[in-house]
C-alpha cells in the first residue's frame, strides 16, 4: 500500500510559490451561514414557544357515584378517612415488624361516625396481618394480593359501605 503524494511545482530560490486555488463555488459564504443561523433559531424558539404552552384539559365527565375518579380524586358523595397506623409483627419470620398506614373510602351518605368504623376495621386488619408471612408479601403480586385482601377486610367488615381501602404506607422491618 503506497501512499501518493501531489506533485510540487519545481520551484527556483528566489520564486514565490503559485497562488491557492479560487474558492469552490459551492461554499456556503458568510451571509448564507448567518441566514441559516438565523432561521434555525427562529423555529427553535417557534417550537419551544408551542410546547411551553400548556394543553387546554380535557373536560371532566362526572364519577359515578362512590367510585374514585382514576387521577385519585374522591367524589363530592364520598368521604376520606385516615386510619390509625397499625404496627405489629407478622406471622413468619416472628422478629419482623409491619406497619400500615390507610385510609377509607366511604360514602358520607350512610356512615355517620366514621372513626368509629375505621377503629373496627384497623382491629380487623391488625388481626389479619398478624397471620401474614413475609413471603406472602414479597414482590408486586404480593403487594396487590395483600392490597385486594384488605380491601375485602374492609368492606366486610363495614357491611359495603366502604368501597375502597388506600394504602399510603406499607413497610416491614
Amino acid at each position: 500500500m503506497a501512499i501518493e503524494l501531489p506533485e510540487l511545482p519545481d520551484l527556483t530560490p528566489g520564486e514565490a510559490p503559485p497562488p491557492p486555488p479560487p474558492a469552490v463555488s459551492g461554499a456556503p459564504s458568510l451571509l448564507q451561514t448567518v441566514l441559516a443561523t438565523l432561521v434555525v433559531t427562529v423555529m427553535a424558539g417557534a417550537m419551544g414557544a408551542l410546547f411551553a404552552v400548556p394543553a387546554p384539559a380535557p373536560a371532566q365527565e362526572p364519577a359515578v357515584k362512590g367510585e374514585p375518579t382514576p387521577g385519585g380524586v374522591v367524589p363530592a358523595a364520598s368521604g376520606l378517612f385516615e386510619m390509625p397506623p397499625i404496627v405489629t409483627n407478622i406471622g413468619s419470620p416472628k422478629d419482623t415488624w409491619i406497619r400500615l398506614e390507610a385510609s377509607i373510602v366511604f360514602d358520607a351518605k350512610t356512615v355517620e361516625h366514621p372513626e368509629a368504623l375505621a377503629e373496627d376495621i384497623a382491629g380487623d386488619e391488625l388481626a389479619y396481618l398478624r397471620t401474614v408471612s413475609l413471603t406472602q408479601v414479597e414482590g408486586p403480586i404480593g403487594l396487590e394480593n395483600i392490597r385486594q385482601d384488605l380491601n375485602e377486610r374492609a368492606a366486610i367488615r363495614s357491611g359495603g359501605k366502604v368501597s375502597e381501602l388506600v394504602i399510603r404506607t406499607l413497610v416491614l422491618q
